[in-house]
Order: C-alpha cells, then structure tokens, then sequence
C-alpha cells in the first residue's frame, strides 16, 4: 500500500475592488451616482464614498485643482470618516461635471 500525497491547494491571489478603474465615462460616472441617490438616498456616507469614486476615475488632482480644495481635504471629505460640507459636495460636483437633481416624490 502507498501513501498518497496531498498537495496544498493552488494560492489564490485577489485584489480589492475599485469601482472608479470601471468609471470611463461622464455618463457611466453620472449614472452611479445617481443610482447612489435613488438606491441608498439615506445612506450619506455611502453618497459621498461615491461621490470620491468618481473624483478617483476623473482624477484627485484635477478635481482638487477645479474646486480650489486642497488634495488632502478631497481625499479626506468622501471616505467613510469624512462629513463633507454641502458647499464642497457642490463644488466636487460641478469639477465632476455633474449636477444633484431634486424630483417630487
């Protein structure tokens, strides 16, 4: 009788998701966003987490350059710990080349 050997399973190797790599477009970046403000409108945090997707895809520095906001302030005002003035979600959105659009519910 042989012993068999076992082999240790094939290492798998992931990476955490980036949703602004997947962001091409003004229209894709527009489109999550305000799926965002339909899907979860209570959740402001995950709103402006989004809103900082979509600075990522169009590019920080840019962003920061057309809302005279400094590099650190945006990286800091849409992630989770970060509580954003309504002004400043105003300004990214303009950079964005987006606009919040209010409708009766």
């Amino acid at each position: 009788m042989t012993a068999s050997k076992k082999t240790a399973p094939p290492q798998l190797r992931t990476s955490p998701y980036c949703v602004a790599e997947h962001l091409r477009t003004p229209e894709e970046m527009a489109a999550y966003l305000d799926a965002w403000l339909e899907d979860a409108a209570d959740d402001v945090s995950g709103i402006t987490r989004a809103l900082g997707d979509v600075a990522r895809a169009k590019g920080m520095s840019q962003v920061a350059r057309h809302t005279d906001l400094s590099l650190e302030s945006l990286c800091r005002g849409p992630s989770e710990d970060g509580n954003p003035s309504f002004a400043t979600v105003q300004k990214v959105a303009r950079a964005l080349g987006v606009r919040l659009h209010v409708t009766a519910m």
